[in-house]
């Protein structure tokens, strides 16, 4: 097959449609199905810690610090994958095996329980390694497929088609959840038909991300291959002195650097949100029932969703007339007064509106973030050296944020006060933003 051109609508389109099939890993997964599970699973044993390397710790803690400690290992495997696809010129091979690791972790949290914990916590983590590094990977090639005028409206498409994927296998996974016996999924000795209809939604979303991911990986190039004078031996280093030229060359411009130095404060806030609003809504909002508070985590999910399409279609719009900073500035605003409102919530009605406000924000600012790096960078053919500098930062960013959100909920006993923790992030953040585009 010949190596289609920059910029052309196929190129782009089979970008953007690895949103479509990783997507439903961050929406089943990480946000609605498998925080319920997870939560259920506590409930039916009647237990609210669990032991692990010899102490006792609680159910939303443990998550919190097992998913930092995933982002520590994602924060340092990315730099080696980006040195040693420079030397082979070959990111797509990586690609590959970090979407096929997450997509298989998925399948395998099929037999998640507290009995094997330490196997099952492995899947988790390595799920979220799977999709943490590929995306990476697929972010990196944002200005190889897209010239600086396409990359705004191509980057808040694959968010959107990320959201349209996601939320189709999320409602076949509520079908399941809530009509088992449609489906065939009966109670019997190896357990309730809903929990088995949970990790029936495991495998489908394992086998969904690997299978569409493949009309990506048909048309994406391999990636550019570096000349250099480097012994094969440093090879594996050469990322962490990419990332090491990457950081010299941001003293050489302001505006990438303080846009950075921005982006790692208000990303830490955002991303917690993210990976915690469902396990925030299993534990402090005052649902009747399991089955009512089953439906309203993943019908508030639904509705993060459907309002996140039209939320990075608006900010795409608004980038345009406002431009990039300034619509960012707005946004982290709207954030700050979510958290405030979110300590407040406590009935499911609470939990829908900011459900819905998280929503309009949700899928704007990640978009946006993501192509107003892209315009800052200077010309060069080094995108994923420049993007996985990129992906540290944010790595770096959730690893301290879902450790100091774990740490205030652990020691104050309640995640209210987490949240209301991460108010601090999002007002320095947009100070930060305030200083991108004045004079050095």
């Amino acid at each position: 097959m010949s190596v289609l051109a920059k910029g052309s609508r196929k190129l782009l389109n089979a970008w953007a449609f690895y949103d479509w099939a990783n997507s439903v890993y961050s929406l089943v997964i990480a946000s609605a199905i498998f925080p319920i599970f997870y939560g259920s699973l506590f409930r039916i044993a009647k237990i609210e810690t669990v032991e692990v390397f010899g102490g006792h710790i609680a159910r939303a803690p443990l998550i919190s610090y097992t998913t930092s400690f995933a982002f520590v290992f994602i924060a340092i495997v990315t730099p080696l994958i980006s040195g040693v696809a420079d030397y082979i010129g070959n990111k797509r091979v990586f690609m590959k095996f970090f979407c096929y690791l997450g997509g298989i972790s998925c399948i395998g949290l099929y037999w998640f329980s507290l009995e094997h914990i330490y196997i099952s916590l492995l899947c988790y983590f390595f799920g979220l390694v799977g999709f943490w590094v590929s995306f990476a990977i697929n972010n990196s090639y944002l200005p190889d497929v897209a010239y600086p005028e396409q990359q705004d409206k191509i980057s808040a498409k694959g968010f959107s088609l990320g959201y349209i994927g996601s939320v189709i296998l999320l409602l076949v996974n509520l079908a399941m959840v809530m009509k088992p016996d449609f489906f065939g999924i009966t109670t019997d000795e190896s357990g309730l038909a809903e929990i088995k209809a949970m990790k029936y939604s495991f495998i489908s979303v394992g086998i969904w991300w690997i299978a569409f991911s493949q009309y990506t990986f048909y048309f994406l190039p391999k990636g550019n291959k570096k000349v250099r004078n480097t012994h094969k031996s440093h090879v594996i280093l050469n990322g962490f002195k990419e990332l090491k030229l990457v950081w010299h060359q941001l003293g050489e411009n302001t505006k990438l650097k303080r846009y950075l130095g921005a982006f790692f404060v208000y990303s830490m806030a955002v991303q917690t949100v993210m990976l915690i609003a469902t396990y925030f809504g299993e534990e402090e909002i005052h649902w009747g029932s399991d089955t009512e508070r089953t439906v309203g985590l993943i019908v508030s999910i639904l509705v993060i969703q459907i309002v996140a399409i039209i939320g990075a279609t608006l900010t795409a719009m608004a980038s345009k007339r406002f431009g990039n900073i300034k619509t960012l500035i707005f946004i982290n605003m709207c954030w700050a007064v979510i958290c405030i409102y979110a300590f407040y919530v406590i009935t499911p009605i609470d939990f829908y509106i900011a459900a819905g406000f998280v929503g309009i924000v949700m899928g704007g600012i990640q978009a946006l973030s993501r192509s107003t790096y892209s315009k800052f960078l200077p010309e060069t053919k080094d995108t994923t050296s420049f993007f996985s500098f990129y992906d540290v930062a944010e790595k770096i960013g959730i690893i301290i944020g879902t450790f100091l959100y774990g740490f205030v909920a652990q020691i104050t006993g309640s995640m209210r006060n987490a949240v209301l923790f991460l108010l601090v992030f999002f007002l320095t953040g947009i100070f930060l933003l305030t200083r991108v585009s004045k004079p050095a």
